[in-house]
């Protein structure tokens, strides 16, 4: 269906993750951008966790061997289909022979590429997302390199196509901030740092450092200092808990996370805010907002509405 012609090895198939799995030591992967995999799908028709390859450097360039609809999602950059620029967070048809370019973003650190029905590679454990430290999942256990040939699971479906959705951006974020705010919950080991600490964690800028990946975000800023030194014996982590080493400069685990690690847990982001952490390319800033759980409950809600919105208003325009 399509060869890929340009990318590079951290390019990878990814779907929302895979779940149960933690208690074999196995961690979650899954896209960075949760939001725009699940609105990609939306747009195609297809189940809201179908694969799609999620592009992170650029730029990424893919030949069509066949006819087909497709969707690019999360970011704002250009996007040509043989040169001709189309709009982000749209749906457009191919035919055999044209290429697609994906270029870098302004804002956003990833984009993604959906065909219908999904990516078609093999489910591991419940699962066609890619676990690069594992090296299974997704597209033979590794990063796409050129040369690459892959299919969607429904190739011939017919759908409406040329028609597109505003960026989740405009909704949820602001678009033009140079430092983006993340909403936490204070985490297990909050308490055992200094009162100083505990206020600069909220007052400071924290830069992403050029280390992070999809392991994890690596930040820099004023160190956090403990009360006195902690040892702890490792216990489970899941994809958004801030964890502090000995140096004090935090660390957020992200979606190819370790399911377990020994650092004290200072705070966790919200679910409902990792699509928009995982968008912050490194280089970039933030800045942490304190919640509690009813205000995280409420943001996971409203975004779970947004997604049943648009998904009637895409059904309205012609999808079945």
């Amino acid at each position: 269906m399509i060869e890929i012609e340009k990318t590079t090895a951290l390019t990878s198939v990814q779907d929302l993750g895979r779940s149960g799995c933690l208690n074999y030591g196995v961690g979650r992967a899954g896209a960075m951008d949760p939001l725009a995999l699940q609105l990609g799908n939306l747009l195609l028709g297809n189940e809201s966790g179908a694969a799609a390859i999620e592009i992170p450097l650029f730029p990424f360039q893919v030949r069509f061997l066949k006819d087909c609809a497709f969707a690019v999602t999360g970011n704002d950059g250009e996007i040509l289909l043989d040169g001709k620029l189309l709009p982000p967070w749209w749906v457009a048809q191919a035919v055999a022979g044209q290429r697609l370019t994906v270029k870098a973003s302004r804002h956003s650190a990833r984009a993604y590429l959906h065909l219908p029905g999904g990516i078609d590679v093999p489910e591991v454990l419940g699962s066609r997302s890619t676990q690069l430290r594992g090296a299974f999942g997704g597209f033979k256990g590794r990063g796409l390199q050129k040369g690459d040939q892959l299919s969607a699971v429904e190739p011939q479906r017919k759908m409406k196509t040329d028609l597109g959705i505003a960026s989740p951006w405009l909704r949820f974020a602001n678009l033009g901030a140079e430092v983006q705010t993340i909403r936490v919950l204070p985490a297990g080991e909050n308490l055992a740092y200094t009162e100083a600490s505990r206020q600069r964690f909220w007052q400071q800028d924290w830069k992403i450092t050029p280390q992070s990946n999809r392991y994890g975000y690596r930040l820099e800023g004023k160190a956090l200092v403990a009360l006195e030194t902690m040892e702890m014996r490792s216990h489970g982590i899941v994809p958004g808990v801030i964890q502090v080493p000995h140096n004090g400069q935090p660390i957020i685990q992200m979606s190819d996370a370790q399911p377990s690690g020994g650092y004290p847990k200072f705070a966790t982001v919200i679910e409902a805010d990792l699509w928009l952490l995982g968008q912050i390319p490194p280089g970039r800033s933030i800045r942490f907002v304190e919640c509690n759980f009813a205000q995280a409950r409420k943001a996971w809600q409203e975004q779970l509405q947004y997604l049943q919105q648009v998904e009637k208003q895409i059904k309205n325009l012609g999808h079945a």
